[in-house]
């Protein structure tokens, strides 16, 4: 079975300071594996009617369960799992349950406030590059064709069919349980042409007409994506200068093979791969920091930076994402520097052994392979 190291090194650093770990992520993330993998858990499939039977009785279930590490797989589909996970962070303390679900425990009523202060959380997000290197396969290429679910990643074709298939599966089993939404045909348009449109500025207006919805319940929709983890929406960050865009934000796809499907890519050219490993290093910060406080800047004359990090002074870090170091521009840099000279700058790129840094005028660039585990050389807030 294969480790992969970086969640379950995250999973136990959780359980040292909570006894309640809450695991999401999107269908098919691979959360199940992960928590099989773990050592010495035991694990209940909260989909089955007789786990759930067993669960009718909270009392009675962690009482036969002393000291234990357990995991309760699709802990939403439990009539009141919110008590359980509550009764057992209150009462049952040397239990260490991992809970997963599909979605947040923000976006279900059923869990609402209950657990605020006990419980962690965890986001398994698409594979990461510590995944492909445990997965024995590091062609990111590959990762960019296939995608970051595991199931995807490991299949030897581009898994065509199955991409529609869990989206039809996401319509049922997570937006029709938790939201109860209705005009499938509308909401599954959109998800397409927002894959097509990743990293583009959003704006709900151009949905409308193909979706045959209002703007209202584009935005609806958006909101759905962003809490089930399939859409990222990054803001600008900005000061409200005058020159600066503040308003209008991005959308980011969740999965790099999500996007070449819809976009009927299987093959990919060179300009494209710039385009993903973009999305690539945004799911890197991802799972790095636990969150989605990422922003990016730009300003009226069209100048722009991938990605902004702000530390917990209020120092933002520029981040620029390119496929080659080559392909550099600085004027982005430039641009935002005149405006927020404080602050580190960084050049994520493919093509980067070894780091290093150049001067261009009066700011240092620091050039980096890869989205760093440690962050950037300082602890950043991402926000």
């Amino acid at each position: 079975m294969i480790k992969r190291k970086f969640w379950l090194e995250r999973i136990e650093a959780a359980w040292r300071e909570r006894s309640i770990l809450w695991l999401s992520g999107v269908r098919r993330a691979g959360k199940t594996f992960l928590c099989r993998s773990l050592p010495g858990v035991e694990y209940f499939d909260c989909e089955l009617p007789r786990t759930r039977q067993i669960m009718d009785d909270p009392e009675a279930f962690l009482e036969s369960l002393p000291g234990r590490r357990v995991v309760l797989d699709e802990i939403h589909r439990l009539g009141n799992p919110a008590q359980l996970l509550k009764i057992a962070a209150d009462h049952y303390p040397s239990i260490k349950i991992l809970a997963t679900g599909s979605s947040t425990l923000g976006a279900s009523k059923k869990f609402k406030d209950t657990l605020t202060g006990r419980k962690k959380e965890l986001w398994l997000t698409p594979m990461i590059s510590q995944d492909l290197r445990d997965f024995g396969r590091p062609d990111l290429r590959h990762r960019f064709l296939h995608g970051g679910l595991p199931p995807f990643f490991l299949a030897k074709k581009i898994p065509e069919p199955d991409f529609q298939e869990w989206l039809d599966s996401f319509w049922a089993k997570d937006i029709q349980e938790l939201f109860h939404l209705e005009r499938h045909y509308s909401f599954q348009k959109f998800v397409e042409l927002l894959m097509v449109q990743s990293g583009g500025i959003f704006e709900a207006t151009r949905f409308t007409s193909p979706c045959e919805v209002s703007r209202a319940t584009i935005q609806n929709y958006l909101k759905v994506l962003e809490a089930t983890f399939v859409a990222h929406v990054i803001r600008p960050y900005s000061t409200h200068r005058p020159a600066e865009i503040i308003t209008a934000p991005k959308v980011y796809s969740f999965d790099t093979g999500f996007i070449c499907y819809y976009r009927g890519w299987n093959s990919l050219r060179r300009e494209d791969l710039g385009f993903l490993w973009e999305h690539y290093i945004l799911n890197e910060f991802h799972a790095a920091s636990q969150s989605r406080e990422v922003r990016y800047w730009r300003d009226k004359r069209g100048h722009e930076v991938d990605f902004i990090l702000v530390d917990q002074r209020g120092i933002p870090a520029a981040i620029e994402c390119k496929w080659s170091a080559a392909e550099f521009d600085p004027a982005g840099l430039r641009a935002f520097r005149r405006q927020y000279p404080r602050g580190k700058n960084f050049v994520i790129a493919h093509d980067v052994v070894r780091s290093f840094r150049r001067k261009y005028g009066n700011i240092d660039v620091d050039f980096v392979g890869e989205a760093p585990r440690g962050g950037f050389g300082v602890s950043y807030k991402f926000g």
